[in-house]
């Protein structure tokens, strides 16, 4: 839910801000006052293109701040919100709001941030995707395309829909993939089969070789090692020598005796005499022999491990040259030669141009296409069975729109293939395209009244008759509807009388599930606002527009809708037909 917004030097808005409640909240002033701009700045938090045109005169940068509450979210938009903060870093305020801001400067550049971190503005898009829903002026339009009015049709019967869509996508990306291997190795047999060729060179070239990850390093300080071979084993067996002694030293020479012939003599000697003090140091001196002759046995045995074969060094070159060999063709390293291998053998695996290997593929071409052609029907099916649901649905709540006689329609389709399609889908003998959404066309047929023929929506409906239209599938779809607040920018356009108090009347149904925030210049609409904020426009001495935004009092809205209904804000008159509307809605609102 948004429960705050504030917005800086955007537009006319030189400075604003108003907080939102549950519920439903109408936004109403007068034309040019700025009230899609309180609009535009959720566009701007949703993560939409900033345009440099809306930042204000005379300003460096428009700010758009606004405070989220996510308490009472679905566990699913829970995990998401959780992702994305952790992902970029980003906490949540003291009292549990997260906070949104997005920056746009003079010279269109623009910058966002989501909980004290700066983030792209995508990721702003995807925070707010589950929270807020933004349906501009001419969002309605969107009713008229096809893609549009699928997804509407697969937004109401999400829960079998959208697992057989998910099953379809998969069949077939698996069929058009196989089918693009196919075509490949048919038409590009000569070629294939030169890759292929290269390809098992180089791969017995490689075998051949046979080297061993990291193998090239290893060598390289081996190498370095042998060629120091004389000096280490001189300086282990001069060290070796002093510890323990060696066979070419002259037998009772006290000044060539090893250190642990003296360390022993001198431990006999200590313990020829009584005494405590030297019992002590007796025993230190036996842990020190224990030390020296372990050192002297590892001496020993890296002596013992030293090459002895005067060629070794030159057998590490040779294999070095070898892998050098293969590391100037394939890759820096050995182990980019291994990787490089791995990679040459699975598009090997993929180059049989043999008969049997293409027979192979094109069964299962043929098995992957009657999968696909099983999901797309059962697709297909379950979105007829949707299709009449929705159209009942959306046509009863037309006929509590002032369109009581009027009725939807939802037509299922299936699309054919075309000369310019690639990949057609055959689907009971007849070729369809398969596109990403299925083989399907989805479209809405308004009939205007009772035996009327039902025409596309683009034809028979009015600007006003689509507004609602939109209106009534909003409803309808409320219950699968990702977002918790809902922002419609006049979507009551060219809608007055009886259809716009029932407008009223069905945002107010729609706000009891949804927190709903509509601007309007309707006052029939206006009256069934749990809150009602005004937009007030300010022309100071110097020819400058400011505006700001203010909740309305009881007594406030009275006048409000008084300047609404008639201009007549300042009379008995229109206080009184302000005050009597105020007394319908508010009937309508508890017997609803």
């Amino acid at each position: 839910m948004l429960a705050e917004i504030r917005i800086d030097s955007l537009g006319v808005i030189s400075e604003a801000s108003a907080q939102f409640h549950e519920g439903l909240t109408v936004l109403t002033g007068e034309t040019g006052a700025g009230k899609t701009m309180v609009v535009t700045s959720l566009h701007l938090l949703s993560g939409a293109r900033a345009d440099a045109g809306r930042v204000r005169l005379g300003a460096s940068r428009a700010v758009v701040e606004g405070r989220f509450i996510a308490d009472d979210v679905s566990p699913a938009t829970e995990r998401e919100i959780v992702r994305i903060l952790e992902s970029s870093g980003a906490e949540r305020d003291e009292d549990g709001t997260i906070i949104a801001v997005r920056t746009v400067g003079s010279d269109g550049r623009s910058r966002a941030h989501l909980g004290g971190r700066s983030v792209p503005a995508g990721v702003l898009s995807e925070f707010t995707d589950p929270l807020l829903t933004v349906h501009g002026q001419n969002d309605q339009l969107r009713l008229l395309r096809p893609d549009q009015q699928r997804n509407a049709l697969d937004r109401f019967g999400d829960k079998t829909i959208g697992t057989l869509l998910t099953r379809y996508r998969k069949h077939r990306r698996e069929w058009l993939d196989a089918r693009s291997e196919l075509i490949e190795r048919t038409s590009k047999a000569r070629e294939l089969a030169q890759e292929a060729d290269q390809l098992t060179f180089a791969l017995n070239e490689i075998d051949g070789v046979a080297p061993e990850p990291g193998e090239d390093t290893a060598i390289v300080a081996e190498v370095r090692r042998l060629s120091e071979l004389d000096s280490l084993r001189s300086a282990a067996e001069e060290a070796h020598a002093a510890l323990a002694g060696s066979d070419d030293m002259a037998s009772g020479d006290v000044g060539v005796m090893p250190a642990l012939d003296l360390m022993s003599e001198a431990r006999a000697r200590i313990e020829s005499v009584t005494d405590a003090d030297l019992d002590g140091l007796g025993s230190r001196l036996a842990d020190a022999i224990a030390v020296v002759t372990d050192v002297a046995g590892d001496l020993n045995t890296y002596l013992s491990g030293l090459p002895a074969d005067p060629g070794a060094l030159d057998s590490l070159l040779s294999r070095q040259s070898e892998l050098k060999t293969l590391t100037r063709k394939y890759a820096a390293d050995v182990d980019g030669v291994l990787e490089w291998a791995d990679t040459a053998r699975a598009r090997l695996s993929k180059l049989d141009v043999s008969s049997d290997a293409l027979s192979l593929l094109s069964k299962q071409v043929e098995e992957t296409a009657g999968l696909t052609a099983e999901a797309a029907t059962k697709l297909s099916a379950a979105r007829v069975k949707a299709a009449a649901k929705l159209a009942k649905a959306v046509s009863a709540e037309l006929a509590g729109l002032a369109m009581g006689r009027a009725g939807l329609e939802v037509t299922v389709r299936s699309q054919p293939a075309g000369p310019q399609d690639s990949a057609p889908l055959s689907v009971g003998g007849v070729d369809l395209h398969a596109g990403s959404a299925g083989v399907d066309e989805v479209e809405f047929r308004l009939s205007a009244h009772s035996g009327a023929p039902s025409l596309p929506i683009s034809k028979s409906a009015s600007g006003g008759e689509l507004s609602r239209v939109m209106l009534a599938l909003e409803v309808v779809l409320a219950g699968s509807d990702t977002g918790a607040t809902m922002v419609f920018d006049e979507v009551d356009a060219g809608v007055g009388g009886r259809a716009a108090v029932e407008i009223g009347r069905r945002l107010a149904k729609l706000a009891r599930t949804h927190q709903v925030i509509v601007v309007t210049h309707l006052p029939q609409v206006a009256a069934f606002a749990d809150t009602h904020l005004v937009v007030d426009k300010v022309d100071d001495k110097g020819g400058v527009v400011s505006s700001g935004v203010r909740t309305l009092s009881d007594s406030d809205r009275v006048v409000e809708l008084a300047r609404m209904l008639a201009g007549l804000d300042d009379t008995e008159t229109g206080r009184a037909h302000a005050e009597e509307l105020l007394e319908i809605a508010n009937a309508a609102r508890v017997t609803d």
